[in-house]
């Protein structure tokens, strides 16, 4: 078969359209078939999407993504505390400087989170 990347809104037609195939007492293998899906993906697909409507998947995808971005900031964030901690451990201590340092990326951080 060929390799085909579905979108959510095409995965949850093709699971209604298999469940309704399924009703009319047909095979698994003919439904599969139909579909031009392997008997894998229709359980992956069964078991992730399964009782959804196409507008919740959607904002699943939107929530996954929001959620990646918040991680690399966070990440970021992690960085440059332990940039500055490594700062402070070699030089003399300068605190308007690393205060000064602070503030600016913390106020990246708030402008990030206001998008």
């Amino acid at each position: 078969m060929k390799r085909h990347r579905h979108t959510p809104e095409q995965v949850i037609r093709k699971l209604r359209e298999g469940e309704k195939i399924l009703n009319e007492s047909k095979d698994l293998t003919q439904v599969l078939r139909h579909l031009e899906i392997s008997e894998a993906t229709w359980n992956r697909w069964r078991n992730q999407y399964g009782g959804m409507k196409a507008e919740e998947v959607k904002r699943l995808k939107e929530l996954e993504k929001e959620n990646s971005r918040l991680k690399k900031i966070v990440a970021d964030q992690a960085l440059d505390i332990d940039m500055l901690k490594e700062l402070a451990e070699d030089a003399p201590i300068d605190c308007q400087a690393m205060a000064r340092a602070f503030m600016s990326s913390s106020s990246v951080l708030k402008t990030s989170l206001a998008m």
